[in-house]
């Protein structure tokens, strides 16, 4: 295998994530080495985030997000945390700003390990979370899944960060519903022209929600950490919770919680967790290629 980069395998609270360092090079990993990684049972992956060299000042890196299927995202802050975790374990630095193409995003590590990143406004606008049609109030719009007079899923809050969301609001487990058969209904229907990320979650306090995300162009995921800050964001903005919130991400086989705070100072969405990183090794990102780090173990550099 020629042309070789380092790549670690992490998780954020159970958000499969490949973090790969393209540094000092001009190419990117292609959709076919996503494609193959992610068939690949020991590097299946929900995001690839690619680490490039910085293009704006002021900033540590710029980061590429690749979906599973090859294609692109916009934001991924469980993986953001993965990213943070393994330059501040080769560089000591603690905070960082990443530059991704839906904006800057400014992170740091904490003396507890825990990980806070700033996710930036939400986005409310119809017509930039976007939505096919318009909604003068997007904290409830005309959708649902079922039966007309009865069902199963209805009335979405939609709000952008920084990718579209749908977030569904349920009063019973997230668990007991077939998000694998709606997932894919509500991802590519119509009124989302770009697609969306489908949430479900309970409130279970003022202060605590439960959620379950279907992601678009990964489908059913462990942990969603931008759909985790939507559904927070989008609790205050009903009148469900207050603007902090712990959630726990139900399908993740991790026992953490999302801590999110929607800042009044700023109206800034500061998501807070865990990253943990499981293995090392190298890649090819035109092929996707890999071989695994014989030696394991110990920090999280790249």
């Amino acid at each position: 295998m020629a042309d070789l980069v380092a790549f670690a395998k992490m998780n954020g609270l159970g958000n499969k994530i490949l973090v790969v360092d393209m540094r000092g090079r001009t190419d990117r990993v292609t959709p076919a080495a996503a494609i193959a990684l992610a068939a690949d049972a020991e590097t299946v992956f929900d995001q690839i985030m690619a680490i490039h060299d910085p293009k704006a000042d002021g900033t540590d890196a710029f980061i590429d997000i690749l979906n599973c299927d090859g294609t692109l995202a916009q934001a991924c802050g469980n993986g953001t945390r993965c990213v943070v975790q393994a330059l501040a374990a080769e560089t000591g630095k603690k905070a960082f700003a990443f530059q991704t193409v839906a904006g800057i995003l400014n992170a740091v590590e904490h003396e507890d390990g825990t990980i806070s990143v700033d996710m930036g406004r939400p986005v409310f606008a119809w017509d930039r979370i976007p939505l096919a049609e318009e909604f003068f109030d997007t904290s409830r719009i005309e959708l649902q899944i079922g039966p007309i007079d009865d069902p199963v899923l209805h009335s979405p809050s939609a709000v952008s960060m920084g990718n579209p969301h749908a977030v569904f609001w349920v009063d019973r487990d997230v668990m007991s519903f077939d998000l694998a058969r709606f997932g894919p209904l509500l991802e590519n229907h119509p009124i989302f022209p770009e697609r969306a990320n489908i949430t479900l979650t309970e409130v279970t306090s003022r202060s605590s929600m439960r959620t379950r995300t279907w992601e678009r162009s990964a489908g059913l995921t462990l942990a969603c950490g931008s759909a985790a800050c939507a559904a927070a964001v989008s609790g205050a903005r009903t009148g469900r919770t207050g603007r902090k919130v712990a959630i726990t991400v139900a399908s993740s086989p991790n026992r953490g919680t999302l801590q999110i705070e929607w800042r009044e100072s700023d109206d800034h969405v500061i998501m807070t967790g865990p990253a943990e990183w499981e293995w090392s090794g190298t890649v090819d990102p035109a092929t996707g290629t890999w071989r695994r780090d014989v030696a394991e173990g110990g920090a999280a550099a790249l």
